[in-house]
């Protein structure tokens, strides 16, 4: 007798969305099925294995460079892949959620790349993760356009040769998809969005002269992009695609993957693409990690860490190194600027910024940066352009003359400032105002000029944390404590209310944003991902 066929996955508490059936087919179902069979209880393993290293951070204060992979640092033999024609040149890179306006204007924008955010700029809604998909098989098929229901203004797509090439990020690994599951239990959202991707587009892609290119987010080891590579591996073989297709770029934005960064791409190095240096993630990250770590590694305001903090140089010049001296390219950090419609003033003053920093990058070596509204590209390309001329990209700069020691990595009290109360002011204003956005299922958000994304909530909530536990006193002779943060949460809600009316105030999700800033804030039992909890509260 032969044995039952495996169970399929089920479509579980999600009303039905318009053309569902187009992404959500038995075939693609049945592979993302293959791939959590596969590779779940690894992505099981590898969280168990982060709360272990956590641990043993919080009992020696330090990180160093792994001993037991010395040799894959010493040998300089080794290279990644060559990087594909679509993505040899990436100087400017345009970040954004997969809604339908926005698939359009970022493929239309300039970039020579496009973030297509299944991660931190994209709340995981069931709409979003579905229809999110959709808007990218239609962008392929030339079958996407958009009329705006409020200006009524047509969006469609440029001619092919003017678009920008997709780099899809797909959820990190600690974020299940609780609407699809196996046998009761829920898929990693990772799985999902590579697998839905990679099944309806990896062919198509390589018909449109591209391929199935990715940013991985969240990686915290070389272990992880192991897994990773693995997937890469057993998926082009299910679905006869040559091996090595498919290119990964690997953000850097936890303080464990930058000790590891030859590892991460010695271990993707066939289909490697480059490093990315995450600003807001890898600030977060150093808090989480070295949270209980004592007053050294306390953290001044978020606005006061610039990339110009000597430990935030020893990160990016690394990784700028390491890039090159393996044959990736080495892609710079955001510009999360959004220009104003009515304050020209502050527009001057901000491009100005935006200018110093996309020139640094240029001129340290970076291949190529983030920006995150087209109004930018053109700086941060004039910025690359300069450096690079007609050339793709940077990667013979090999930078031999960078050394970074491993404590220069976590030379936090190198920085000249402190926090400040009008630091936990702002954390909270922006932890709250961005948490009630992504509750309503929106999660690129544009508070006070600055486009944002889960991370900088993440960077917030972790400052409150961490200034509370550490004694934090301010200028202004308050300690840092719990009814201080309810106190200034309890004023910015009602300032906001104050704002913007009742009847739109009672419509939103204020309450509830603030009560979960709070809870993740004050917490003695901190919370590995605020969107964990907030994830149980998203409709």
């Amino acid at each position: 007798m032969s044995a039952p066929a495996p169970s399929p996955l089920a479509i579980v508490d999600a009303e039905p969305l318009p053309r569902q059936e187009e992404v959500l087919t038995d075939a693609a179902l049945a592979f993302v099925a293959e791939l959590h069979r596969q590779f779940t209880p690894r992505r099981d393993e590898l969280l168990a294995r982060r709360a272990e290293r956590r641990a043993e951070i919080a009992r020696t204060s330090t990180l160093d460079f792994l001993p037991e992979t010395a040799a894959i640092r010493a040998d300089d033999s080794w290279k990644v892949a060559p990087a594909p024609a679509a993505l040899n040149d990436r100087r400017v890179e345009i970040t954004g959620p997969t809604d339908r306006k926005m698939t359009i204007n970022a493929l239309n924008s300039g970039a020579r790349v496009w973030l297509a955010d299944f991660e931190d700029a994209s709340a995981p809604t069931w709409e979003n993760v579905i229809l999110g998909q959709l808007n990218l098989i239609d962008a392929y098929t030339r079958s996407i356009d958009f009329t705006d229901p409020r200006s009524g203004k047509s969006y469609a797509l440029k001619p092919a040769d003017e678009l920008a090439t997709v780099v899809t990020r797909p959820r990190g690994w600690h974020l299940n998809e609780r609407h699809l599951q196996l046998d009761g239990a829920p898929v990693p959202g990772a799985l999902v969005d590579f697998g839905l991707y990679f099944f309806h587009n990896a062919q198509r892609l390589i018909d449109l002269g591209k391929g199935p290119y990715f940013y991985l987010p969240k990686t915290e080891s070389h272990l992880e992009a192991r897994l990773w590579n693995d997937i890469f591996v057993f998926a082009q073989d299910r679905l006869g695609i040559p091996r090595g297709t498919v290119r990964a770029t690997v953000l850097i934005e936890t303080i464990t993957a930058a000790y590891e960064m030859e590892e991460i791409l010695y271990e993707l190095r066939d289909h490697a693409s480059g490093l990315n240096a995450g600003r807001w993630d890898y600030l977060f990250s150093i808090v989480k990690n070295f949270r209980d770590c004592g007053a050294k590694f306390v953290l001044p305001d978020r606005n006061a860490v610039t990339m110009t903090a000597p430990f935030m140089r020893a990160y990016t010049e690394l990784l700028v190194r390491t890039c090159h001296k393996r044959g990736a390219h080495a892609i710079g950090g955001m510009a999360a600027f959004i220009p104003s419609r009515r304050d020209a003033e502050v527009n001057k003053v901000a491009f100005e910024k935006v200018k110093a920093d996309k020139d640094r990058e240029a001129h340290d070596g970076f291949d190529g940066s983030w920006v995150a509204h087209p109004d930018l590209v053109p700086i941060a390309m004039a910025s690359f352009d300069a450096v690079l001329g007609e050339k793709p990209n940077q990667k013979e700069r090999l930078r031999e003359d960078v050394s970074v020691a491993a404590g220069d990595l976590i030379a936090i009290d190198t920085l000249d400032a402190t926090p400040t109360y009008d630091g936990l002011h702002n954390a909270v204003a922006v932890g709250i105002r961005y948490i009630e956005a992504w509750l309503r299922g929106m999660g690129a958000v544009a508070i006070f000029n600055l486009m944002e994304d889960a991370a900088t909530a993440e960077i917030s909530r972790s400052q409150i944390w961490q200034w509370i536990n550490a004694d934090v006193v301010f200028e202004n002779g308050e300690h840092a404590t719990a009814d201080l943060a309810r106190k200034v949460a309890a004023e910015e809600l009602a300032a906001i209310r104050a704002e913007i009316g009742d009847e739109a105030f009672a419509s939103g999700k204020w309450q509830q944003a603030h009560d979960l800033l709070l809870q993740v804030s004050l917490d003695q039992d901190y919370a590995d991902f605020l969107t964990l909890p907030a994830y149980e509260q998203l409709a």
